[in-house]
């Protein structure tokens, strides 16, 4: 009887010694039965020590296949049965084996090439919904439009393209609008910065840089999102140099979007931000008031085109919007989208009021700039009484109410607790501050006029509180 005999009966004897069926059951459930039938049914457990195994496998080559591809899996199904095991060692077992080593190398070369592939064509898609044609132009980004399309016109015109604006300005539009145009007459390549560091890293780790350098070389047109992802991260720039030297040399034509220019890529090599500054070098800028309100009025139409109850949305929300959310084009959309998401879930279009609470994170209203003291300084003024008569303990119907009205925002505009605004009004019990709230959204639901009232209200304290601080 072998060795290898002798430990399996050992297994069923021991419970102390590792249940090398049990694991190889999982690994079969974790990996796939074809490559459990094609590899690891070959692998024998031989011997087990402090911190880690002595497996055995029939071939050096079948070692060195597992090794690169499955040691990571199997370990961490062998650490599920015992903890202590950081390592597995492998030794050269001589038996025989149901496929020959040229079998087996074909099959590898079968599944290199797939893994290969597969692996970087899942994160080159590219968006159909982004075109040249809903890209809304306006003068902040005009140049950088039409550089594209002369570069989807003529590959190679400008080499590299460069493209940098901040974040949601259209960058990613535009290089994805550069691939739906030329894909059908180009092999293309779109892919992040970050994705390709991703391929590169994993490519050292499972020795395949030869199949890496030839995917990433063999193309017509290279689209890299955020450039500025690889600042420091010197193999990767290494790397990416010689590709981009090799695309260049063969006539492929680049194009680059980052959140800066080149020459301020900090921690980015000299060469390569050279490069960049060789080809066309163009910005996006942040949009102005006629570009933003311009893709308002776009986003809704395209909105409209999905439903079939039509949107109207005031033109003084529109104005507000466009004038309003001046950071990039994404928000402005996430904006606009609040507000329909508001108007199809309570079936109404927010009044002016609405929409600033609406977006409040947006429009940068500091929650700490909304301060009790301030609200009830201005609810004072609004209703033509003193605090000292509102933090009172009087009980009269003029004093009450507005005493309601400022409680009822403090709650809705602040993130104090109920005993923290009961103490800024004259250490009142928090029961009584959940009665004042519960009473003015019972009316507000009666009157309108106490509706108009805490919009004018929330209006003076959310947008006006720097002329009104006292």
């Amino acid at each position: 009887m072998n060795k290898s005999n002798i430990n399996n009966d050992l297994l069923n004897l021991n419970p102390e010694i590792l249940n090398w069926n049990l694991i190889q059951l999982d690994l079969k459930k974790k990996l796939g039965s074809d490559i459990y039938e094609s590899w690891l049914k070959k692998i024998s457990f031989v011997e087990e020590f402090n911190s880690y195994i002595l497996l055995s496998v029939p071939t050096r080559f079948i070692r060195d296949w597992i090794t690169s591809r499955y040691l990571d899996q199997i370990l961490k199904v062998i650490k599920n049965y015992r903890k202590s095991v950081i390592r597995i060692e492998f030794k050269i077992v001589e038996r025989s084996i149901n496929k020959s080593e040229e079998d087996l190398k074909k099959l590898a070369l079968k599944e290199n090439v797939s893994f290969i592939k597969d692996t970087y064509l899942q994160y080159n898609r590219i968006d159909p919904n982004k075109k040249f044609d809903n890209f809304i132009t306006g003068s902040s980004n005009k140049l950088a439009y039409e550089a594209s399309i002369k570069v989807s016109e003529n590959v190679s015109h400008y080499n590299p393209l460069y493209i940098y604006g901040g974040v949601g300005m259209g960058k990613t539009h535009l290089l994805n609008s550069i691939g739906i145009e030329i894909k059908n007459e180009n092999k293309v390549l779109f892919i992040s910065a970050e994705r390709f560091m991703y391929q590169f890293v994993k490519s050292i780790k499972s020795n395949n840089m030869v199949k890496f350098k030839e995917y990433f070389r063999n193309t017509d047109v290279l689209l890299i999102d955020d450039i500025q992802f690889m600042n420091g991260k010197e193999a990767m720039q290494e790397e990416f140099f010689h590709t981009f030297n090799a695309l260049i040399d063969k006539g492929s034509q680049i194009i680059v979007s980052a959140d800066r220019p080149p020459n301020k890529l900090s921690r980015m090599q000299e060469r390569i931000k050279s490069r960049f500054s060789g080809g066309l070098v163009v910005d996006i800028q942040k949009p102005d008031y006629e570009l933003r309100k311009k893709i308002v009025e776009k986003k809704i139409e395209e909105s409209n085109l999905l439903y079939s109850k039509k949107l109207e949305i005031p033109k003084e929300i529109l104005t507000f919007i466009s004038f309003e959310i001046k950071t990039s084009v994404r928000e402005l959309v996430g904006a606009l989208n609040r507000i329909i998401s508001f108007s199809r879930i309570y079936n109404k279009m927010p009044n002016l009021s609405e929409t600033k609470i609406v977006l409040k994170d947006l429009l940068n209203i500091s929650e700490n700039k909304v301060t009790i003291d301030l609200i009830q300084t201005l609810v004072c003024k609004f209703f033509k009484i003193s605090k000292n008569e509102m933090l009172s303990s009087r009980r009269s119907r003029y004093l009450v109410r507005p005493r309601q009205t400022a409680i009822y925002l403090t709650k809705t505009l602040t993130s104090k607790s109920l005993p923290e605004i009961g103490r800024e009004f004259s250490n009142r019990d928090h029961t009584t501050i959940i009665h004042s709230v519960k009473t003015i959204e019972r009316l507000k639901e009666k009157d309108p006029e106490i509706v108009e009232n805490i919009n004018k209200l929330k209006n003076q304290i959310l947008f006006n509180n720097k002329e009104n601080e006292i």
